[in-house]
């Protein structure tokens, strides 16, 4: 198949079936499957997928990150991180609970997350994406890939608003440095240890390279947004239970999975 830029009619088509799998909880084969899509169309979808979000009454409220492990990178064959968005539906409160129903087949991961107090101007080329951040804390995302079989493609994932589907943030403290902190996620009968330093080498390389790509895909970052850096460890499958993670000096947060 010979990738071709998607006219208005197939992006909204292969978007609507995306947002069914997520409404119905039903997975879908990989849209690579039908057509081949190029990455600029692959956050054309995304974009008519997360509005589709927003008719429904879902906010938007930050972004995420993927592929921030070089190791992902180079298994996927690429060599940019890709960006998604995140509405409050997606949002549960620390120490709350999730019910495993919501999803296809989800798993879990420990994360940096980091809170925008100051609007990023992505026209302006001196922009300091680290001084527009007062917060860092520790989280975790709930990922849930609706494809079937886990089997996609690099423009797959993208199309797929990067298998976001839920996350949970502990306790925000003041902006500070990073780098390499050791990292621990529990969840179910899985335990993974880890460190920060998986996120690109230190999460705050996570700001700069979200703000690449934010100007080039003309993701608007505002104050207020949450900003979920890349995961710390691989992810595990989410089971009912008590899933926990640790960042040692950053902190604790945890969410309880109900069957």
């Amino acid at each position: 198949m010979k990738a071709k830029m998607l006219d208005r009619r197939e992006i909204d088509v292969l978007a609507g079936r995306l947002d069914d799998a997520r409404v119905q909880v039903l997975d879908v084969p990989s849209l690579a499957d039908d057509v081949e899509i190029h990455i600029d169309d692959a956050y054309r979808i995304q974009d008519e997928l997360v509005a589709r979000y927003l008719r429904r009454g879902e906010a938007l409220v930050g972004v995420k990150l993927g592929f921030t492990s070089k190791a992902k990178m180079a298994q996927m064959g690429v060599s940019e991180v890709i960006v998604g968005r995140l509405t409050d539906a997606m949002s549960v409160d620390d120490g709350g609970r999730v019910e495993l129903h919501r999803f296809i087949h989800p798993k879990i991961e420990p994360e940096v997350a980091y809170r925008l107090a100051l609007d990023v101007d992505l026209d302006d080329p001196t922009v300091d994406v680290e001084s527009c951040v007062d917060a860092v804390a520790p989280a975790m995302e709930i990922i849930d890939s609706r494809y079937r079989d886990f089997r996609f493609t690099y423009t797959d994932v993208v199309a797929d608003n990067t298998s976001a589907a839920a996350y949970v943030i502990g306790p925000w403290q003041p902006m500070r440095a990073i780098g390499d902190l050791p990292v621990r996620l529990e969840a179910g009968a899985h335990t993974v240890d880890g460190s920060t330093e998986a996120i690109l080498d230190d999460p705050i390389n996570a700001l700069h390279s979200l703000l690449e790509v934010s100007r080039r895909r003309r993701i608007p970052l505002r104050p207020g947004d949450v900003i979920l850096a890349g995961a710390a460890t691989a992810a595990v499958p989410l089971t009912a239970g008590l899933a926990r993670c640790e960042i040692d000096g950053l902190g604790v947060v945890s969410v309880e999975v109900t069957a």
